[in-house]
Order: structure tokens, then sequence, then C-alpha cells
């Protein structure tokens, strides 16, 4: 199809528990490349969905001129998944093979339609990706997550759909792919949405559109324009409200200032009367006459105050629809030069050679950074110092009290509460004050009392950060894998900015080189063909964190 496109027109979606996610939308997408934006929760996977096809509006409808292949952001094949049907394409090979053996059932022939190139495809693809070891009938379960995306993202690119609909599609891809994605991505010939928070792919995006409790906003260009867009739009909104608020000021002061002299002349009035000894009647029609002028002079600023407050909210509603998440510091004390972490002649299990033997030594508040392509070992490393997996050989220490955060967020349970999960991990804390620091991580009243289960994948990310961070006593060594993945931009901002002022230890393993230089690391341990290589972090200062 020459020129594809999607449309909302007037779409709404209610949530099972009868919450309003969003209303009235109205948008078309064309061929330009767009990101879809947002904070978590606002309901970009469901909108994603629902442009493909997968989810039927509430109210209103959804458009499309051509078909639209939408990519999960959670990558989860069932137990018996192979490789090709995990690319979307066994169907259509196991036609093919059934057609080559002498079948001449139409159904195979409408299978395969004029695919009959997709096992070549299939294996360029494969091979393009740095997946040609694959065999197309091995079992998924076999493939790593980052296999695993790598593969969706080759059914999404096999797909030959009118559009592509893919929701955090770097996730879990090292910078070789994700720099690969963001390639092919820059030269898809057809209409692309792309629900991302990732900055260097946002920075790629011709238009990016954004879904917020006040619909959609479209910013035609990249992120660095969004982003500035944004903080107009924000200082715009800071000012009015500072304008609104004197306004109201001003205006009660003048309205006092009439009540004032209205007082004043009603006793003038009051003493002349009774001094001109005039009759009882003529000063009862006069005090009334003067009580209804009085009457009506409250009732009209009133109205006024009424009018000026709604001013000032609708203001302060534009203020908070863009205020900044915010973490608290951890009240961590100073490692001093003491050791923190060893490993001595570890051996990692289950990972390459190359990376199976570790030693390292961290001391004080070192703060260390681990990079390298999927599949060297590195979220094993962090399962060995969280004492998750026990090495095969060596010494391991770690400090009592450590915290570790994995990619799933096993630490999270689903049929839980956020705030009772907090209220365990922090038992001194009054609820008042644990609801408070929720909140300010844009996880309102409504969401923190349902089960976590039931949340966006960065609003659960967000409650697994609180109950990591906000762990009493604080923890003296952080442990995080891919902190970083789900988190929409401001949450990703206030996390960089808690991690920055935290004095404790910290190993953090992340494909994101936009978040990984915002975190004032001391070193980087890098996972390459040759083994781990320990270098202090400003060696990385214009040079790529990850090497093949």
């Amino acid at each position: 199809m020459t020129n594809p496109w999607l449309a909302l027109e007037s779409v709404s979606y209610v949530l099972p528990d009868g919450r309003t996610l969003f209303s009235d939308l109205n948008e078309t997408f064309d061929q330009r490349r767009t990101a879809l934006a947002g904070r978590n929760g606002a309901g970009k996977s469901v909108l994603a969905r629902m442009l493909a096809g997968q989810v039927p509006p509430t109210t209103g409808r959804c458009l499309r001129s051509g078909s639209a292949h939408y990519l999960a952001q959670q990558v989860s094949p069932p137990a018996d998944a192979t490789v090709a049907s995990l690319a979307g394409v066994q169907h259509t090979l196991e036609a093919l093979a059934r057609i080559e053996a002498g079948s001449s059932d139409p159904a195979d022939f409408d299978a395969v339609g004029d695919r009959w190139n997709i096992r070549q495809g299939l294996r360029g693809e494969l091979e393009r990706h740095g997946l040609g070891h694959l065999d197309a009938h091995a079992p998924a379960s076999t493939l790593s997550g980052g296999e695993a995306v790598r593969m969706a993202l080759i059914g999404a690119l096999l797909s030959d759909a009118d559009f592509l609909i893919l929701d955090e599609p770097s996730n879990h891809l090292d910078r070789r792919h994700r720099l690969a994605l963001i390639e092919q991505l820059r030269h898809w010939p057809r209409g692309l949405l792309v629900v991302s928070h990732d900055r260097q792919l946002l920075e790629t995006m011709e238009r990016i559109v954004e879904l917020s409790s006040w619909g959609l906003r479209s910013h035609g260009g990249n992120y660095g324009f969004y982003a500035a867009a944004n903080a107009h739009e924000r200082q715009n909104a800071l000012h009015q409200l500072e304008q609104r608020k004197r306004e109201r000021q001003r205006e009660e002061q003048a309205m006092r200032e009439q009540s004032e002299r209205q007082a004043r002349r009603q006793a003038r009035g009051n003493r002349e009367g009774k001094q001109a000894n005039q009759a009882r009647i003529l000063l009862d029609r006069q005090k009334e006459r003067s009580e209804g002028s009085a009457g009506r002079q409250r009732q009209r600023q009133a109205m006024a105050q009424q009018a000026l407050a709604l001013r000032v909210r609708e203001a302060a509603q534009r203020v908070e629809h863009d205020a900044p998440i915010s973490l608290h510091a951890l009240p961590v004390a100073p490692a001093a030069q003491r050791r923190v972490l060893q490993l001595e002649a570890v051996a990692l299990p289950c990972v390459p050679a190359a990376t199976r033997h570790i030693d390292l030594v961290l001391s004080g508040p070192q703060r260390l950074g681990v990079v390298g392509p999927n599949g060297r070992g590195k979220s094993t490393l962090l399962k060995v110092l969280a004492g998750l997996l026990d090495p095969l050989a060596g010494l391991c220490k770690t400090p009592p009290g450590a915290v570790y955060l994995d990619q799933r967020l096993a630490q999270l349970d689903p049929r839980r509460t956020v705030l009772e999960q907090l209220q365990a991990a922090h038992r001194t804390a009054s609820e008042g004050d644990l609801r408070m620091r929720l909140a300010q991580l844009d996880l309102d009243a409504q969401k923190i009392v349902i089960p976590s289960g039931s949340l966006s994948g960065g609003e659960r990310l967000k409650a697994a950060l609180a109950c990591v961070l906000y762990a009493d006593p604080p923890p003296p060594l952080l442990l995080l894998d891919e902190p970083s993945n789900h988190l929409d931009l401001p949450s990703a901002h206030a996390l960089e900015t808690m991690l920055r002022s935290y004095q404790g230890a910290l190993v953090v393993v992340s494909h994101d080189d936009a978040f990984l230089h915002q975190l004032a690391l001391t070193d980087r341990l890098l996972a390459t063909g040759q083994g781990w290589r320990l270098e202090p972090w400003w060696k990385t200062r214009g040079v790529a964190a990850e090497r093949p």
C-alpha cells in the first residue's frame, strides 16, 4: 500500500473497574515515522493494541487502511513455541513444506500467498540479526530474552504489514542490536508507530504524539524538539499559574477595599439618619436598601471569587499534568574506603567460557556500570552477587542488606497491592508518608490499592523500585539489572537524579548509554569475547559503552 494510515475517531476506553483510561481521542497516523510517548499508565499499550485491531474501543471508531502488525513489549512465547512461530512464519513454512511434498490443498496455497521465498527470507533475517546459528524449528525456550525479542522483531519485519506498531522494541536489546534496530526502522518503507521511552530511538522519529489525561498532542520533529516543546509548555504553564494567582490576589484586595468602602458608607448613612431625626419608617427603609445593596455586592464578590479560584485550579492542573516525578534520596552514609564487594576466582554458571571466570573488588562508594552484548553473563553476575545463584567455584562476598532488582521484577508480588508491599519493606514509616512517596512516583491513590499485577509495565517497575529503594534499613549496595526499561522519560530522569545522589555502592547493568552517562559512575565492567575488563568510567566519554 502506497500511503497507509491509522485513524482514531472520538475514541474512549473504560477499564474493567470503571475507570476511564482515555476519552475523545481524534488523531491520524500517516507514513511518517511516529512515536507514541507519555507517562506510565497513560494507556499507550492499550491504544497501540487498539490501533492494531486487538482491542476494541469502548466508544468511537478505530480505522486502518491496510494490515497492521503489533509487537508487544513483553515477548513470552508458549512452551511449545519454535523459532519460526516466534517469528510468525511457522504456519507459512508448514504449508510450503506440504506443497513441496505434493499437496494441492487450496488452504495451503492461501497460507503461502506470494511468500514463496519465506524460507530464504527467514534465513537471511536470522543471519542479518546475528542469529544465523538458530534453526527455524528449534524450541523458542532455548533463546535468551534478547534473542527472543530479536526473533519477534524479525517476525514484524517479515510480516509485510502496511503498518508496524512496536511496543518498546528496544528493551532488552544490547547496544549493537539496538543501533541495528534503529537503522532498520529508519529505512522501513511503510507506516510505523513506535511506543518508546528510548531517547536514541526517539531522536530518529519524524513525529512524536504524546498521550496524557488531556488527550493526544502531536509534536512534529524528533525527541530534541519534543523535549524543548515540553519544557517551553511547562514554563508557560508555570508563568500562567503565577499570573492567575496574582490576578486573584489583586481582585480579592480590590473586593476587600470595596467592601470596606460600602461598610463605611452604610455606617455614615446610619449616623446621618439618626442625626437628621428622620421618621422610624424612613430609617428602616434606608437600612433595608443599604443591606440589600451590601448583600448583592457580597453575592457578586462570591461569584467573582469562585471564577478566580477556577482559573487558578485550571492553571494548576496544567502544571500538575507535567509535574516532575521525584524519588527521595536514600539516607546512606558514605562507605569510606572499606571493601564492600569481593569476587575471588569466581566461576559463573551457564555463561560463555570467555566470561565464566571473574575477580572483582569494589571499595567504598564505587559505582560500577556493567556493559556488553547480550548473552555474556551480565545478569548472571548480578544474581551471583545477590546470592540467588551459587558460583561454580571461588569466593563471593557482599555486604548484608544489599538489594537486587531483576529485569522480571520477581520481588513484586502481582497479587498484592503496591502499598502493602511497600509497608512490608518499610515498617517504620507512616502510611501517609509512603502514600506521598508513591504519589511522587506518579502512582496515585487508586493504583496503589489494586493488585500490582494489573498495573502497566512502567508502573510495576516504579512500584518495585519503591519497594527496593525505600526499604528500611536502606541498602548499602544496589544491584540493578536494566532499571530504566519500561520507565517513562520523567521517571527515568528522576531515577538518574536519585542514583547520582546515592552514596552507597552501586552495580548497574544497562544497555542505555544515555541513562548510564547520567549516573556519575566511577568504573565500568565490560564483558568482551576475551573476558571481563574493569576500567575507569571516564574512558567511555565519547566512546561507545559496548563493543562486540
